[in-house]
């Protein structure tokens, strides 16, 4: 069903944070005599400064987020056409973010190329594109800045940044070493996302299955307890076969021939 031009005004309105109801607006365009073409021109003022804000925060919230902006990955540019099996359509559905509204936390897990980062990037770029705060870090990275926080006595601090986005990206599991304090940190950033209220999920991506991720990770209690919250309400996809990368790669073969000597140049005495 179609708003009305109040119901557009106050839409507008709620956006840009104006405390104008429809009733209002009817009241004052009552007041001041407005025609049809009058309405219509404020609705499209407000309309237009309400995208403008909505586009804005977009941005900010993509910068914000460390996903790449220049050549971002995205469910769009992402080619399905290249993974078969009967679940394909389950990856699909990702786009519609049930998985942050269900508080479901997402794993990709398969060999390089597959596209396990393409995805999770995708999915926290579909985030930032509906007002959801992201954030994107590689394993080393997050094991680098605990150790930081560690050595500066400001892991409450540290934890705190990375509890507050609504969608929690962590990259490329399995390519470093946690020492035991460090994965204390991990578990407690975990447990307090665990416990976090409203819409909000984690990602991860990782070329190993969860059960040997204690491989890289010192204290198994610790990391026992952490894998249990991870995966207490998630979704493994476990992707298989070959590197997508390379697939427009073209190899150019050139010879050289035979190079005749130079006759060294006669110089005037």
């Amino acid at each position: 069903m179609k708003e009305t031009i109040f119901e557009q005004v106050a839409a507008a309105a709620s956006v840009l944070k104006l405390d104008l109801s429809t009733e209002e607006f009817a009241l004052f365009a009552e007041d001041q005599e407005l025609s049809e073409a009058g309405m219509e021109a404020v609705q499209k003022l407000l309309s237009y400064l309400s995208e403008k804000k909505q586009q804005t925060t977009i941005q900010t919230l993509l910068k914000m987020s460390r996903l790449p902006t220049k050549a971002p990955k995205t469910f769009e540019n992402f080619d399905f056409s290249l993974l078969k099996g009967k679940d394909v359509e389950r990856l699909k559905v990702l786009a519609s973010l049930n998985a942050i509204y269900s508080h479901r936390n997402l794993a990709f897990i398969g060999p390089a190329g597959t596209g396990k980062t393409h995805l999770a990037q995708a999915f926290g770029y579909a985030c930032c594109q509906h007002g959801l705060k992201t954030y994107f870090i590689k394993a080393s990275e997050l094991r680098d800045r605990f150790t930081a926080a560690r050595r500066s006595g400001k892991t409450d601090s540290c934890l705190n940044g990375l509890v507050r986005p609504s969608c929690l990206i962590i990259d490329e599991i399995g390519h470093c070493a946690f020492d035991k304090e460090n994965t204390r940190l991990f578990f407690d950033l975990i447990d307090r996302r665990y416990n976090k209220e409203g819409s909000f999920n984690m990602i991860f991506t990782s070329n190993k299955n969860p059960a040997l991720w204690r491989e890289d990770f010192e204290e198994d209690a610790t990391l026992l307890c952490t894998l249990d919250r991870i995966f207490d309400d998630a979704t493994v996809f476990k992707l298989r076969g070959e590197s997508f990368r390379g697939k427009k790669l073209e190899t150019v073969s050139l010879q050289t021939g035979k190079v005749s000597a130079i006759e060294p140049i006669a110089t005037k005495e």
